[in-house]
């Protein structure tokens, strides 16, 4: 690549962000906008980053990219509400001139994420981080695996439905229908489907009824909204077995002693 080579060079770096929404930005640290592969890349706001280290290790690579904050790019309140969180990163290098030609730098994932003062610091994980994580499970009495998923492996059809927000009060939320068993959502999840919490999700930390109250108050005002509703589960093996049927696939030690052991009976 002789764009690569020679004393000056035209050489500048680009960031392709897809959300876990769908919403895809481009942005360059080139002074001018750029168009790759039919997406627009940003000169604005502009982003920097730290050195960039590529290695065949097993580490866990990573970097920091700072830039500005912008209504137009990234919004501040989109950060706070976790727009971002988990966002897919490609970073490469291409010639300004001619932006045909794109040398791959790295790929993974926003991390954790700051703001001050209108400017924005992000940590972009690599692919690698995945082997910081735990190679095997500790035990618990309750069930590691997520209602409906390939452990669990519970029926969802029928499980999830649609609702109408009636009303919000701090972390209660209220819907135009009724749950078919007690608690029915707790430890489930509330997806926003309209609104300016569109494709934001909650978890539900209890249901009664037409009321969900969630782990935390909804980011934006979610009267009138269109939400799905998906059921949870405790994670109790008494709930496992006789609310779902489903013991043989429990993924728990109910009865190994612990450490709690004498708090689980009365009296104790």
């Amino acid at each position: 690549m002789s764009w690569l080579e020679g004393t000056l060079t035209t050489v500048t770096l680009c960031w392709r962000i897809e959300r876990r929404d769908g919403v895809t930005i481009g942005l360059t640290a080139h002074d001018r906008d750029l168009m790759v592969d039919g997406l627009l890349y940003r000169a604005a706001p502009g982003m920097t980053p730290s050195a960039v280290e590529r290695s065949a290790s097993l580490e866990a690579d990573s970097m920091d990219v700072h830039g500005v904050l912008s209504s137009e790019a990234i919004a501040e309140a989109d950060l706070l509400a976790g727009r971002w969180d988990g966002a897919r990163v490609a970073l490469f290098a291409i010639d300004w001139m001619a932006p045909d030609t794109l040398v791959p730098l790295g790929s993974g994932t926003i991390g954790a994420i700051e703001t001050r003062d209108g400017a924005i610091t992000a940590e972009l994980r690599g692919l690698t981080a995945a082997f910081d994580a735990p190679v095997a499970e500790a035990t618990s009495p309750d069930c590691r695996a997520t209602l409906g998923d390939a452990r669990c492996r519970v029926a969802m059809a029928g499980r999830r439905r649609f609702a109408r927000v009636l009303g919000v009060v701090d972390t209660v939320v209220t819907v135009d229908t009724s749950e078919a068993v007690a608690n029915a959502y707790g430890g489930g999840r509330l997806r926003w489907f309209g609104g300016a919490n569109s494709g934001l999700e909650d978890a539900v930390a209890a249901s009664d009824g037409a009321r969900l109250t969630l782990g935390r108050p909804p980011r934006f005002e979610g009267a009138g909204a269109l939400v799905e509703l998906i059921e949870g589960c405790d994670g109790r093996f008494e709930t496992c077995a006789g609310r779902f049927a489903n013991a043989a696939n429990f993924r728990g030690e109910p009865y190994l002693p612990g450490n709690d052991l004498l708090t689980r009976y009365p009296g104790a």
